[in-house]
């Protein structure tokens, strides 16, 4: 333990003293400081990965519990678009039309992953049936539901070809905004994939994007978070909070309320909520609930989930309930979720990253049912983990490490079919028109219907 902690010491120091980002928001800089920024990013990147692999705050959870009441849920509801992470601005899927998973009606490989930290994706976006997404160098593919390319963008220079690029998504008002783990944001047409503006901020986002009335809402490697005009990019407010030594990889979540409250949590387990328009902080809280200097070390929570009068989320070793307005805890269970939780009806659902179904009141956050759904899989194959999970027409579709997508009901908790894809999801699965995506290792999207 000792060494551990002298070697997690050791890269923290390293990290935090060598990973200086240019702060000018010109878009290319003179050729030098680019090469430095270039040389910092790959070592950094590099020690991310090394970090990562020593230490993890994760609990696990192993407990099976039967069914204990009835459960009632929603009509699946059929949607045509998918326009950003969380499918809308309260991270609400519920139970989405799927028409079924028996075809394969599309696998293709479009782009290319050479590197490492390929599985830290956003998730495919979608409209009518054209598909969003990119591979890790950067290049942006609009393709049609059986894979054929519309167009494809990539805005880098050569320079950039050795770094790990991680984009993420929103449509809005006819054009693609993206942000990355470099510090460029953009926009780009959605018909042509044509350059509108660029930003270069100098710090890379770690967040996921949400837009709403002409702003756009982002949080930075440092905790900054922050609202960016549609038009250019230009910067309207932002908050600084307090920043957390390590940098995870893990995407920090972001909601709007209907009333058009920002909710955001970051990388120290602080949970904000703020006016949209003016960046006036209304209420924070933190998430952590340990006094110990590691806490939120690699700290990592899934999307913010708004519910009525509720918000929803999971860390790394608990499951959440906050009160919208005052920010008061509601309750909290030590059970985490390896994604987005699904709240339908009067329930929550969700699959932690050791295969557990676990269904729970949304009033209480009582346990209704729990259900190790890797046995469903064979013996010699049970050994992964769950990396992503959505409902669809009354089914939790689970996707594992080792390639398996795992059918449960969401009615019983109970898993029930399994079938190969062919390799481990790196961009979370969507429904769209009926059609269940997912893109998987190499590059691969896959669709299903």
């Amino acid at each position: 333990m000792t060494n551990k902690k002298g070697i997690i010491f050791f890269l923290i120091f390293f990290l935090t003293n060598h990973c200086s980002f240019d702060n000018k928001t010109g878009i290319w800089g003179d050729a030098e400081k680019e090469k430095r920024r270039i040389s910092e990013l790959e070592q950094q990147q590099k020690n991310i990965i090394e970090v990562e692999k020593i230490y993890s705050s994760e609990t696990i959870y192993k407990k099976e519990k039967l069914l204990s009441k009835n459960i009632i849920l929603s009509e699946a509801k059929k949607n045509s678009s998918w326009f950003m992470s969380g499918l809308n601005h309260q991270n609400s899927l519920g139970n989405i039309y799927l028409s079924g998973v028996d075809n394969i009606f599309l696998k293709k490989k479009i782009g290319k992953d050479k590197f490492e930290m390929h599985r830290f994706k956003s998730p495919l976006l979608a409209y009518d049936n054209n598909l969003i997404f990119s591979d890790d160098k950067g290049t942006i593919f609009n393709v049609n539901e059986f894979g054929k390319i519309n167009w494809k963008k990539n805005i880098y220079k050569k320079i950039y070809k050795r770094i790990y690029k991680n984009l993420i998504f929103s449509i809005y008002n006819n054009d693609i905004y993206i942000a990355d783990n470099l510090g460029f944001i953009y926009a780009i047409n959605l018909d042509n994939g044509k350059l509108s503006w660029i930003k270069n901020y100098g710090i890379p986002v770690k967040s996921h994007m949400k837009i709403f009335k002409d702003k756009i809402f982002l949080i930075d490697q440092n905790n900054k978070i922050f609202s960016l005009n549609t038009k250019d990019g230009s910067l309207i407010w932002d908050i600084l909070s307090i920043s957390s030594f390590i940098k995870s990889q893990n995407l920090l979540s972001l909601a709007v309320s209907k009333s058009g409250d920002l909710f955001a949590i970051t990388s120290a387990a602080d949970v904000y909520k703020v006016e949209a328009e003016t960046g006036k902080i209304i209420w924070s809280r933190n998430a952590a609930g340990s006094l110990y200097a590691n806490a939120t070390d690699f700290f990592n929570s899934s999307e913010i989930v708004l519910s009525e009068e509720q918000i929803i989320f999971s860390t790394g070793t608990s499951l959440f309930s906050y009160n919208n307005d005052t920010g008061s805890s509601n309750w909290k269970n030590d059970v985490s979720s390896i994604d987005t939780p699904i709240i339908d009806g009067k329930n929550i659902f969700i699959v932690t990253s050791n295969g557990y179904l676990v269904i729970l009141e949304k009033e209480t956050g009582k346990i209704i049912s729990s259900s190790n759904i890797l046995n469903i899989l064979k013996k010699k194959k049970q050994n992964t983990e769950v990396t992503n999970f959505i409902m669809g027409s009354d089914k939790i579709y689970s996707i594992t490490l080792n390639g398996y997508m795992i059918v449960s009901s969401a009615l019983s908790g109970k898993p029930e079919s399994y079938k190969k894809i062919g390799g481990s999801n790196i961009s979370p699965a969507i429904i769209n028109n009926g059609k269940f995506y997912v893109l998987i290792e190499g590059s691969k999207i896959i669709g299903f219907k």
